[in-house]
């Protein structure tokens, strides 16, 4: 065009025939653009909404793909789309690896313990069976034996079906009003004999004399003081000078409560596993310290059906605190 322009200036053609080669310059451009668009279309633009299409979760989910049109959308659009799908894929991906990890880990745990008692009462009954059971030597210990394996055995059961309601939300709590430091002095009472039998004194730190009324399931939080003074009973500072100290702090919406003790502690690497199912360091396997491994899992899942928040800190040899928040009476 610039050329016919300049044709025209030094009177190279006459004016008629510039027009008509105007004339056709611009259909060329037009139908020359209409052939770009339809073959972008066909061949590019119906490709993008194909995949924008899969990406968008379903084959019948057309929303996103009628709000996707070569008006509307660029193709920055759409490859930042794509980019924020594979995005999330990647860390679907991720989870779904965590969670046949985490899944496969619990399987070898699970056998683990439940191998243990399994075996014992196997073994005492397959003796007991082949001549033991006349021999009043053994007779009667060897099926004490065999009820307390079955014992632990049915304790992991039991764990095991609280965690899952508790996870599968299938709990419902019992919500009410209540005395927490009453509740505290009920499981004092209920772990007295075992704490004089391994040397530890259940006390309440100084100035923590005053009661505070909480709102939340009772019960529950009864298995929550438990697991956690049951703990710091066997992993105290046994036939010493052990202690197990309960504290309570207004902290306006919640009463936050701590449960210390000065025994052997947690090593700092295995922190972050305090609360997963089975776990146990390995200084408490050491001591063949009983029980299902499930007491902090549960107590954790407690406070969480709670809305409410649970913390541990330790110093490796000088003991563990655990705090945890209860809502305070409405």
């Amino acid at each position: 065009m610039v050329s016919l322009f300049f044709i025209y200036k030094i009177g190279g053609l006459p004016n008629l025939d510039i027009w008509v080669y105007l004339v056709y310059a611009a259909l060329s451009f037009i139908i020359t653009y209409l052939i770009v668009i339809y073959l972008f279309e066909k061949f590019v633009f119906r490709k993008i909404k194909l995949i924008y299409k899969v990406i968008s979760g379903s084959k019948n989910s057309l929303s996103n793909i009628n709000e996707f049109n070569n008006e509307t959308t660029t193709l920055d659009s759409v490859n930042q789309t794509v980019l924020d799908w594979a995005t999330a894929k990647e860390k679907e991906l991720e989870q779904l690896k965590a969670l046949e990890e985490y899944r496969k880990k619990f399987v070898g745990d699970i056998s683990h313990e439940l191998k243990t008692p399994l075996f014992s009462i196997q073994g005492y009954l397959y003796t007991l069976i082949e001549g033991g059971l006349y021999d009043e030597r053994i007779n009667v210990k060897y099926l004490k034996n065999a009820l307390g394996s079955s014992e632990r055995l049915q304790s992991i059961v039991d764990d095991l079906e609280t965690i899952n309601e508790l996870e599968t939300e299938a709990v419902v709590l019992n919500y009410q009003n209540f005395d927490i430091k009453e509740l505290c002095n009920e499981v004092f009472t209920d772990l007295h004999l075992k704490a004089k039998e391994y040397g530890i004194k259940l006390i309440y730190k100084p100035g923590a004399e005053a009661s505070y009324k909480v709102y939340g399931d009772r019960e529950r939080l009864r298995q929550v003081f438990d697991n956690i003074i049951n703990n710091s009973i066997k992993y105290g500072r046994q036939n010493l000078d052990g202690l197990t100290k309960v504290s309570f702090y207004d902290m306006e919406d919640v009463i936050l409560v701590e449960i210390s003790d000065n025994g052997i502690g947690i090593e700092k690497e295995a922190m972050v596993h305090v609360f997963d199912r089975f776990f146990r360091a390995d200084v408490s396997r050491s001591q063949n310290v009983k029980g299902s491994g499930l007491g902090l899992s549960i107590v954790k899942h407690i406070i969480e059906v709670h809305n409410q928040k649970i913390t541990v800190r330790s110093t490796f040899g000088k003991g563990s605190t655990f705090g945890f928040t209860v809502q305070k009476s409405k």
